[in-house]
């Protein structure tokens, strides 16, 4: 049932354009430097975007500019978990896992969850009470079930479904904003 709705969200975001994907990606980032809770964050855990998902390389740059402390994911594809590294410099990275970029080796710089204040998260597909399907390995359901920081998925309005069939190992986030709205999840 996911892998299904999990095919039909991935077609309907690879129709958006290049131009669209930016527009609404830049309309998401200004939602979401509005918002107290990222004012307020110091220590900020960002994914890097890749594969038609809401574009966050400008908001990482520009969130590295005004001086807050960038977190990116490492996929360690052993263990089936994300480790967490400071990114100091756009430069430090380069393709990893899954062909996503991550900080090469020799600029790891290790964090704990424990340390960050906000989580950024993406997904293939939310719901309205912060449920949401990712591409299917459970990477940020075990990384988000151990956090204690608030956690924001950052979606295109199309992502955005009425209900998601939720697995017991399934962890739901606190906000999903997307270019038309900014949704408070009902847990």
């Amino acid at each position: 049932m996911k892998d299904k709705l999990r095919r039909e969200l991935i077609k309907l975001k690879n129709n958006l354009s290049k131009s669209e994907l930016l527009e609404k990606s830049n309309i998401i980032k200004k939602r979401l430097f509005e918002m107290n809770e990222f004012k307020q964050a110091s220590t900020i855990l960002f994914y890097i975007s890749y594969d038609n998902e809401v574009h966050t390389h400008n908001m990482i740059k520009e969130s590295m500019s005004n001086r807050k402390k960038i977190i990116v994911p490492i996929t360690d594809k052993d263990n089936k978990k994300l480790l967490l590294s400071e990114l100091k410099n756009w430069n430090d990275l380069s393709h990893g896992a899954y062909n996503i970029l991550e900080p090469r080796k020799e600029c790891i710089i290790e964090v704990s969850l424990d340390s960050i204040d906000l989580i950024l998260v993406p997904g293939i597909g939310f719901d309205k009470h912060g449920h949401r399907i990712g591409h299917g390995g459970g990477y940020y359901d075990k990384l988000l079930e151990n956090a204690t920081a608030q956690s924001i998925g950052l979606a295109f309005h199309l992502q955005v479904l009425d209900k998601i069939y939720v697995e017991k190992h399934d962890v739901s986030i606190h906000k999903i904003i997307t270019e038309k709205e900014i949704i408070y999840c009902k847990h």
